[in-house]
């Protein structure tokens, strides 16, 4: 047999690094190697499901997708935070700290959602007022303004507002993390919404509110907002 007839006529098969490439752009941008093909694919009028058309309680503006993950991800640091550090605590000090410790980061997670719908969200995400601090408000409190489109993305900002709130509340809670058997649940009643009004607050709107330095740090996982400042806080307190 001939070996290099065979070899001819095997070659447009042989897998070469050439091949591979045009191999793997045709399957992910293949309208410019098969614009014919791509071309004539029929132009089929075919209906939304029932599910994904617009209605009130989902206007057009709203990508139910971006919607539903957003929820989806709020709820599970939330999870983290009630019951997950709440049993982690509890069980981490000596039996006479549990209940107190285990108390901390619940209540924590009550206080951090009041403030926040009252005041606390629109210091961090709400109208400018000065480089490091947006201007306090109930306007959250508002239906109106909760069902409306959030300025970043599709969504409705009552999404937006429940989002920021279940990071705003695992911030404060591990924080508590380096004061259990320290301090004295009256003291850390009282701190909790201090600290989040005049220290979370400022971070999350320099950063992300439209403050001096969103411009400048790129912080899409919180490593700042959120780590950062609850580990020098925590270490601050646990000092003092």
């Amino acid at each position: 047999m001939n070996t290099s007839k065979t070899a001819s006529l095997l070659s447009p098969y042989i897998p070469t690094p050439t091949r591979i490439l045009q191999n793997f752009f045709s399957v992910f941008v293949g309208v410019s190697l098969f614009p014919s093909f791509i071309m004539s694919w029929p132009q089929l009028d075919v209906p939304l499901p029932s599910g994904l058309s617009s209605d009130e309680a989902a206007p057009e503006w709203m990508n139910k997708g971006d919607n539903a993950w957003e929820l989806t991800a709020a709820a599970l640091v939330g999870i983290q935070s009630v019951p997950g550090l709440i049993i982690l605590y509890g069980s981490m000090v000596k039996k006479k700290w549990a209940v107190n410790s285990a108390f901390m980061p619940l209540y924590a997670f009550a206080a951090v959602l009041i403030c926040w719908v009252v005041w606390a969200h629109e210091m961090a995400f709400g109208e400018y007022m000065c480089p490091i601090l947006g201007k306090p408000g109930f306007v959250v409190l508002g239906q109106k303004y909760l069902l409306k489109m959030e300025s970043n993305g599709h969504i409705p900002n009552a999404t937006f507002v429940f989002y920021q709130f279940a990071f705003a509340a695992i911030t404060v809670i591990l924080l508590a993390g380096s004061v259990l058997g320290r301090m004295n649940f009256y003291a850390w009643m009282v701190f909790v919404p201090l600290w989040l009004t005049f220290s979370y607050t400022i971070g999350a709107f320099t950063i992300w509110g439209g403050g001096i330095l969103e411009s400048r740090i790129i912080d899409f996982s919180g490593g700042y907002v959120i780590h950062l400042s609850s580990g020098v806080a925590g270490f601050t307190a646990a000092y003092w």
